[in-house]
């Protein structure tokens, strides 16, 4: 397709300046393992494993012929009433990798689908159990569940929300837990365990049995790599057992071995009540979410509903849609076979180094790192986030693809990433940075 003001006009991008894009578009066409190519021709090194999708690399074979397998043999299934092999497969794929009792997975087709699910399943839940007066809902500042209708209102980053209105009442926000004390701090910080308390602020203003459920990403990615602090996760967790309260763990970034194990939970050692994942469950080969669920709620719903009858009036079109079930189930064999959360692990150690390492640059504020995901800060310009505009535009030039949120360089290259390949990551970003 020819690139023309009439050809790119129709097209609304999402979270775009549409504006400056139709003036300058930068598009992929291609990609292989770590590497996209540019419609120029340019190969560009994949520093975020698409947007957090591609954990396994581009364009693996064995998924898109198990996509194609499956399509040539059953293109689509109702999930209402009905089912299809794969589905359960896929759940029992994914259950054997979340904690210990979240043996129970709902699959929608996206993050944001995930988060609305979740918020679905808690009030389900509270009702049955006769507490249907539950219902407020905790997030935090600076975090980020999605564009749907409950994502946005649990969203604290403002720019998310602030066009929308509240769109949910009785949401309320934990504070953040990026503090200046734990600046240049690789890993969990030393400082802010004690912002999880703001939940027992939150029981006393509300009541001690009106919060339903809290919403947490184990480490905040989207809004530029906020890593909980030592203790943080536990306290929250020991707060919501004590007054009934869910916990809700958004690892649809932090899921399928980017913190070197299949999900942050077991890498923090703190188990949730649900998780919600996307991304990285097919490899980004097919749109797909899902909601490991506590066995214990799901035998509630389930259990208390009257024979006969429906026990959860919710679902998706393509929940468990037959070509995104084989993806996944493609992507889980790789993950599996090549050891990739393992060799994830193994390399974190490299990749934090090398990020770190840029904390000399003047222009550089904070860098904040955990596993396979690191976040480079940069001090704003003219105004907030343009410096970050502008930094992804110079590295998409110089051969190198990552997501900016602000003035925030995000990293979380694919598990298949090479030492030389961080090395050159680091060192175009280093160039790049240089010129600020």
């Amino acid at each position: 397709m020819e690139l023309t003001h009439e050809t790119l006009e129709h097209h609304w991008l999402p979270f775009t300046n549409n504006r400056e894009f139709k003036r300058q578009p930068r598009l992929f066409v291609r990609a292989s393992g770590m590497y996209y190519w540019s419609q120029t021709g340019q190969k560009i090194l994949d520093g975020s494993s698409g947007l957090f999708t591609s954990a396994a690399g581009h364009c693996r074979p064995e998924i898109a012929a198990a996509v194609s397998e499956q399509l040539q043999t059953l293109d689509f299934a109702p999930s209402f009433m009905r089912g299809h092999p794969g589905a359960f497969a896929l759940a029992n794929g994914v259950a054997a990798l979340t904690p210990k009792d979240l043996g129970h997975i709902f699959f929608c087709n996206s993050g944001s689908e995930a988060v609305d699910t979740a918020i679905k399943i808690a009030f389900a839940y509270h009702l049955a159990r006769k507490e249907a007066q539950r219902t407020y809902l905790v997030s935090r500042e600076r975090a980020y569940h999605g564009v749907n209708i409950g994502g946005t209102a649990l969203s604290g980053m403002v720019r998310n929300r602030e066009a929308f209105g509240a769109l949910m009442p009785g949401v309320l926000h934990l504070r953040h837990t990026l503090l200046p004390e734990n600046r240049m701090t690789r890993g969990m910080g030393a400082s802010g365990a004690e912002l999880a308390d703001d939940l027992l602020r939150f029981v006393q203003l509300v009541g001690e049995r009106r919060i339903a459920a809290v919403f947490v990403e184990p480490i905040a990615g989207s809004t530029g790599v906020l890593v909980p602090p030592r203790g943080y996760l536990e306290r929250l967790r020991a707060i919501c057992d004590r007054y009934g309260i869910l916990l809700v763990f958004d690892e649809v970034i932090c899921g399928f071995g980017r913190t070197g194990e299949p999900f942050a939970a077991t890498s923090f050692g703190v188990t949730p009540d649900m998780i919600t994942m996307a991304k990285a469950l097919t490899n980004g080969a097919q749109p797909m979410g899902a909601v490991a669920v506590r066995d214990s709620i799901y035998r509630t719903i389930v259990d208390e509903a009257p024979d006969g009858a429906i026990e959860f009036f919710h679902g998706y079109t393509y929940s468990a849609h037959p070509a995104a079930c084989a993806a996944g189930l493609a992507t889980l064999k790789i993950y599996e076979t090549e050891r990739l959360f393992a060799k994830g692990r193994e390399l974190s150690g490299y990749f934090q180094d090398a990020m770190f390492a840029l904390q000399d640059l003047a222009v550089v504020s904070d860098v904040r790192g955990y596993g396979m995901l690191a976040g480079v800060e940069v001090k704003p310009g003219k105004a907030p986030g343009l410096r970050g505009a502008e930094l992804q535009a110079s590295l998409f030039d110089r051969g190198l693809h990552l997501k900016t949120t602000g003035d925030v360089a995000i990293l979380a290259p694919a598990l298949i990433a090479s030492r030389a390949e961080i090395d050159q990551m680091s060192a175009t970003l280093r160039d790049a940075l240089s010129e600020f």
